[in-house]
């Protein structure tokens, strides 16, 4: 991979915009975190835009561990949920034309062939991931290949004038991988970040839990080495998304961070250039239960608490109406 270098947040911007939310607050309003949200925006970016210019990065790959039953779910329904997203007929793409978002859809290690479907950027890195409860998931030279695909994305759309990327994933048994993502940075227990996902019942719980024992038992990852845990259990979407965040850090542009699975690979993103957390907010909490203990190790506070448990871009979709919301405030009342 190429050298990255993440920039300084912008003190002074932060500074300008903490000024201006003190001026309003003598005639009488305070919004507590919202105002925090602005400012967070200007550090990273050096101003307050009118209007936020928003993209989703879809991520979408598939998992060697799906063939288990970890799911709810065939593997076949991620190459149906990607239709959905270019017809629109998706939950996800619903609340990102709510947020008066773009939505760009990137297969980065599906196991299927998209070409038919239009509109989808064809960066395939491999066919899915290797099973890991029998070896690493993906080979360094190909988790680096697909960082960089997401890094690529997040060049294409920061240079098309977007000033926020927001994160979307899909993939069948993506929270199988995440769960053994969570546990091995944390050094957790199974148990404790091992989730329902897609809400699989007792039975398949206890295959999902095994399945990650399993995996972590025959590789071993090194606790808090992303590059090592990113091979042996993750996701060529987690991978992607990680790139995604990276990418655009190193342009002073923030990343929405949705849903549990884009919270692993910003927990990847962070362990790789730790720097590139100034530049990432929190969309919400997800009711998976190893998302708050990723989110509170990268100190990140969720905008939203709705107990959602769907990712692909949902909760972002919602919290970028909050922070548009928190900017007209600023833009329209700080003269």
């Amino acid at each position: 991979m190429e050298e990255i270098v993440i920039p300084a947040l912008d003190k002074e911007a932060a500074a300008s915009v903490r000024g201006g939310w003190q001026k309003i607050a003598k005639c009488g309003s305070n919004l507590g975190k919202l105002e925090e949200m602005v400012e967070q925006y200007a550090a990273m970016t050096g101003g307050v835009p009118e209007k936020l210019r928003s993209a989703m990065v879809l991520m979408c790959g598939d998992h060697g561990i799906a063939k288990y039953g970890v799911s709810a779910y065939p593997q076949e329904v991620t190459r149906q949920m990607i239709n959905g997203y270019k017809r629109g007929t998706a939950g996800a793409t619903v609340l990102a034309r709510h947020a008066k978002a773009d939505v760009f859809v990137c297969d980065v290690g599906t196991a299927f062939d998209l070409s038919d479907i239009d509109n989808v950027y064809q960066r395939k890195v491999a066919w899915g991931t290797e099973d890991f409860t029998q070896g690493p998931a993906m080979t360094k030279e190909q988790a680096e290949a697909a960082l960089q695909v997401g890094m690529d994305m997040a060049d294409m759309c920061i240079d098309k004038g977007y000033n926020l990327l927001y994160t979307g994933e899909m993939g069948i048994g993506n929270t199988t991988a995440t769960a053994a993502i969570a546990s091995a940075f944390l050094g957790l227990d199974p148990q404790l970040t091992v989730g329902r996902g897609s809400g699989i019942n007792d039975e398949r719980m206890r295959i999902k839990r095994q399945v990650v024992i399993d995996g972590l038992a025959k590789n071993q990852p090194s606790k808090g080495d992303a590059m090592d845990i990113l091979c042996k259990v993750g996701g060529y979407d987690h991978a992607g998304l990680a790139g995604v965040i990276i990418g655009a850090a190193r342009r002073r542009v923030p990343t929405m961070v949705d849903g549990v699975n884009a919270t692993a690979a910003a927990l990847l993103a962070y362990g790789l250039y730790p720097e590139c957390r100034d530049y990432m907010l929190c969309s919400h909490l997800s009711s998976d239960i190893s998302a708050k203990a990723m989110l509170e190790l990268m100190r990140l506070e969720p905008i939203v608490d709705a107990g959602l448990r769907l990712g692909e871009g949902t909760g972002a979709s919602l919290a970028i109406v909050v922070l548009q919301s928190a900017m007209d405030v600023y833009n329209q009342l700080h003269k």
